[in-house]
């Protein structure tokens, strides 16, 4: 079943093209360290995912790109185009000549309404080309103008046009030390109105992207493509095939469908969050080995102790003894030490991937009373390997692992809206005070949910 990819904004587009570029890169270009049929009915299933062919067989990205001003949209089909591996089409792009200027309103109220029916006939139209949909993946900033508040918009026509088909929004969280003035606005007001109309929003954090670039990928100057290569790299190794079955040799059909199965077990969480191992520079690659016990024992402790890279982990971090309180119960002021989670997925990719073990992850003191541990965990397999990595895991969790950084932006949103600061810029476009109060409301509701597992 195939995924149509929307591509919001600025960020929405760059970290789009980086997606596909990876995507083709691990399914025509890496050996996979498998055999000839295996690779061959690997590439067939990533194709029919994300790829569809032309006649004269180039592949084309299942992709719609939208941003209120050409100049991103353009150097991303040229791209594209230089790298002559596969493309975009020329008509399932929409652009203006004027942006969102940041501002959430803006974005949301007058670029939404004035050009939505020209964007949703564009998907209408890719929609058509795919023999059966899976759904949605909407990639989009949470700060800017464009992204936030026309992805926001976006998502909620889908939910009206495509009410059948899931939705999960590639969110990306801003940098701590701010990239716009109005950036907590923003973000306020893309969480709270995608929580109503997406299935699952899926959060990659800047902050802990630049620190995988610095620490693990030894880049001394970091720029946006490094950043996007590396949220590629985990999306990908996410969303590419997985056997179906334990034991079995043919990939699992729904792949969305079965991770918001799996991982959005209640509609009132549905924060998402993803980390990968190993993530390291090719020059170090060429020295390193890796066996299934390590990875999954560093991957466990990055869980329990919200790391987000292998370097740093806390490994004083436990799980809480069985019968005793648990500091996940502790009130939000008070700091998580541990990371209660409702729902976890491994995946898992490479040579002797059978023989990992994965008791660790089925402890039922990492989970939720409410959900069996049976229930809440579940892993994904395939003996190809991923983008030259011998062995690879990627968990994908819904756990509280958001509290903390959602608590401060709604915090410092709190903070300049109690002084009313810039919300002219927003009620001149018509989102009134009560649609501040509403998301404030909504997401001190999610943060309490969260904390209370």
């Amino acid at each position: 079943m195939s995924i149509l990819t929307v591509q919001l904004g600025q960020c929405g587009n760059q970290i789009g093209f980086e997606v596909f570029d990876a995507l083709f890169s691990d399914s025509y270009c890496s050996p996979g360290l498998c055999s000839k049929k295996e690779n061959e009915a690997y590439q067939a299933s990533c194709k029919e995912r994300f790829f569809s062919e032309e006649g004269n067989g180039d592949l084309v990205a299942r992709a719609v790109l939208v941003d209120m001003e050409p100049k991103v949209i353009n150097q991303t089909l040229l791209k594209a185009s230089q790298a002559g591996r596969w493309k975009y089409s020329q008509h399932a792009c929409f652009c203006q000549k004027q942006g969102s200027g940041n501002n959430w309103a803006y974005g949301y109220s007058v670029h939404g309404p004035r050009h939505e029916e020209s964007i949703m006939n564009l998907i209408q139209k890719e929609v058509e080309k795919c023999d059966s949909l899976s759904g949605f993946s909407i990639i989009m900033s949470m700060a800017g103008g464009t992204g936030s508040g026309l992805g926001t918009f976006i998502t909620q026509k889908l939910q009206d046009q495509f009410p059948k088909s899931l939705k999960m929004n590639q969110v990306v969280w801003p940098y701590g030390t701010g990239e716009v003035v109005v950036q907590n606005y923003n973000s306020i007001l893309t969480l709270s109105h995608l929580y109503r109309s997406s299935d699952a929003l899926l959060v990659h954090d800047n902050d802990a992207i630049h620190k995988i670039c610095e620490k693990r990928m030894n880049i001394r100057q970091i720029s946006f493509s490094d950043i996007n290569q590396v949220l590629a790299h985990q999306l990908g190794s996410m969303f590419q095939p997985t056997y179906s079955a334990e034991g079995s040799f043919h990939y699992r059909r729904s792949p969305l469908g079965d991770l918001m199965e799996i991982l959005v077990p209640h509609p009132e969480f549905k924060m998402l969050g993803v980390r990968s191992i190993p993530q390291m520079s090719e020059s170090s690659l060429a020295y390193s080995t890796f066996t299934w016990a390590g990875l999954l024992k560093h991957l466990r402790q990055m869980l329990i102790s919200n790391a987000k890279m292998e370097e740093g982990i806390n490994w004083h971090v436990r799980p809480p003894v069985s019968g005793l309180p648990t500091l996940g119960k502790t009130p939000c002021n008070k700091e998580l030490h541990f990371n209660t989670s409702i729902a976890n997925l491994v995946i898992l990719r490479g040579k002797d991937v059978q023989s990992a073990d994965l008791g660790g992850f089925k402890d039922p003191a990492l989970y939720t009373s409410w959900l069996a541990p049976a229930d809440a965990f579940n892993a994904w397999k395939t003996q190809r390997a991923f983008n030259k990595y011998e062995k690879s895991a990627t968990l994908v969790s819904n756990s509280q692992f958001l509290v903390k950084p959602l608590d401060l932006i709604v915090g410092k949103a709190w903070n300049m809206f109690a002084s009313k600061a810039y919300i002219h810029q927003y009620t001149k476009f018509g989102i009134e005070e009560e649609d501040f109060l509403d998301s404030f409301s909504l997401l001190e509701q999610v943060i309490s949910s969260y904390c209370n597992l």
